[in-house]
């Protein structure tokens, strides 16, 4: 039996472009055979168990040659297996998928096209520059840079090109583009016509630069752009002046740190790459499960005898939850308990799981916390707090103090994460702007995996998600910059690009 190949296009860059039935494609694979222009992050989507094979190229060094590529898709599909064959941009837009389909067609295996957004629209549109503009351009001509244009033979027509008055989208041209530059003024096209170079386009660490055919390769030289690079040429460039939004938001171009655990990262890295921050996840901690769920699985079949559950994290919440599902309850085994949750981010999780809390403070902090409970009747009352295996005991100490029985129990581990001191340093030495903490434990094993070196850390603004992490970093000879007011990852977010927004001491 027989398999099935997708052809899907991942876009230029930005995961977010790439199509729905891309995405349904590679939910389902069981191969991807991936590009080097591929954002790694959409192979998350893939099953654990799927094979993944890269297969990218570059001028002057490939993984694999086009007939190698086009062989191992007919290998894997011949053995039954449901393939994806992930191809930035567009796979029909000088991607060679072409050659691909009719390889499988000529094998007699089926094959679907998924079409993808190509860079030569989305790079331009990502700059601000549209390719066509009412008054300006009615026709756009894209063409591949890859071929010298100075041969007898070309079967580009410059000569046309340099006279149409449309747009011009030069892809994969960077190392001809100097001939190019020249052969279209020789042909005809004025050196003053607008020109513009988009490095990376769509991804992060998209850089735009803009002049005229006469002077746009010097620029893009002074400015250090590398492959891969669009070119567009054009009176629509001058748009960009007025068009100009990806690069403009708050954080474009600052790369920015994101300590959490990889389960908990993906939140905190969207809402910065929205923000225009290139987020680099380096989890310095990982949440997992107790090796030993007696305790917690025994103090669960028993919550009828506490007055209060206090949960201590959204961490505490999933946890505790998990646990009651495994004896076949629900939120109702919290029935009848008054429900409290240390702040926004673990109240939301109980609100999930069908549960309002009944008490949350205005500060998820001990101190805020004991302080707000202090007006109510403790003497006797039982209460619960499930958290963290490691952490601080204050609202434990704070309560006790004020009469109640408190049994603060473990309901996860929370652990340094192995192996990862080389990524950190190299983490830094590929520059950061931002380092973000969002608890004491982030702080404290980035410290350790740096060993205990804080020249990186001084260099870069820190940002914490509230007064406990902040005292944290201090306690270690951090210098703080920015402490969120409100202590959620979105209010982070919303901090920092506040700060940056308003001028305001952009990097220490």
């Amino acid at each position: 039996m027989t398999g099935k190949v997708y052809l899907v296009g991942a876009g230029p860059g930005d995961p977010g472009l790439i199509t729905v039935k891309g995405m349904q494609a590679l939910e389902q694979a069981q191969v991807v055979v991936y590009d080097r222009l591929v954002d790694p992050v959409l192979l998350q989507a893939v099953p654990e168990s799927a094979e993944r094979i890269f297969v990218g190229k570059a001028r002057g060094r490939q993984q694999m040659t086009q007939p190698e590529i086009n062989q191992l898709l007919v290998d894997k599909a011949s053995l039954g297996l449901t393939v994806v064959r992930l191809k930035g941009g567009d796979p029909f837009v000088f991607g060679r998928g072409g050659e691909e389909a009719l390889e499988l067609k000529a094998n007699g295996l089926r094959f679907e096209i998924v079409p993808g957004v190509t860079s030569a629209i989305a790079g331009p549109a990502y700059a601000g520059i549209p390719l066509t503009h009412r008054g300006i351009s009615t026709t756009f001509t894209v063409v591949s840079g890859s071929e010298d244009p100075s041969k007898a033979e070309s079967s580009v027509p410059w000569e046309i090109l340099a006279k149409n008055g449309g747009t011009l989208v030069v892809l994969m041209g960077w190392a001809s583009l100097e001939k190019i530059l020249g052969t279209l003024q020789n042909e005809g096209l004025p050196s003053s016509t607008p020109a513009a170079l988009v490095q990376w386009g769509t991804w992060s660490s998209q850089q735009t630069v803009t002049g005229n055919i006469a002077n746009i390769l010097e620029k893009g030289r002074e400015a250090g752009l590398t492959p891969p690079v669009v070119t567009v040429i054009g009176e629509v460039v001058n748009l960009r002046e007025e068009l100009a939004w990806f690069d403009n938001r708050p954080l474009s171009g600052k790369r920015v740190l994101v300590t959490r655990s990889r389960s908990q990262a993906s939140r905190l890295c969207s809402l910065l790459e929205q923000a225009g921050a290139n987020a680099v996840e380096l989890p310095t901690i990982q949440i997992g499960p107790l090796e030993d769920f007696s305790d917690l699985d025994a103090t669960l079949d028993k919550l009828t005898e506490y007055v209060w559950v206090i949960f201590a994290s959204a961490n505490a919440v999933e946890s505790v939850f998990e646990r009651l599902e495994l004896q076949g309850k629900d939120a109702r085994a919290l029935a009848g308990r008054i429900v409290g949750a240390i702040g926004p981010a673990t109240a939301q999780a109980l609100a999930r799981r069908g549960i309002t809390a009944d008490f949350v403070p205005s500060r998820p902090v001990s101190e805020t916390v004991l302080k707000e409970l202090s007006g109510r009747e403790w003497k006797g009352i039982s209460v619960l707090l499930p958290a963290a295996d490691i952490g601080r005991d204050e609202l434990e100490k704070g309560l006790t103090v004020m009469g109640a029985n408190v049994n603060r129990l473990a309901a996860y581990r929370n652990v340094p994460v192995e192996g990862v001191s080389d990524l950190a340093k190299k983490a830094f030495l590929d520059g950061v702007d931002v380092v973000t903490f969002t608890s004491s434990s982030t702080v404290r094993n980035l410290v350790d995996m740096l060993d205990g070196d804080r020249t990186a850390l001084d260099a870069s603004f820190i940002a914490c998600i509230g007064p406990v992490t902040a005292a944290t970093a201090r306690e270690l000879g951090l210098r703080v910059d920015l402490e969120a007011p409100e202590h959620t990852v979105e209010g982070l977010v919303d901090a920092l690009t506040e700060h940056f927004a308003s001028g305001e001491l952009s990097r220490k």
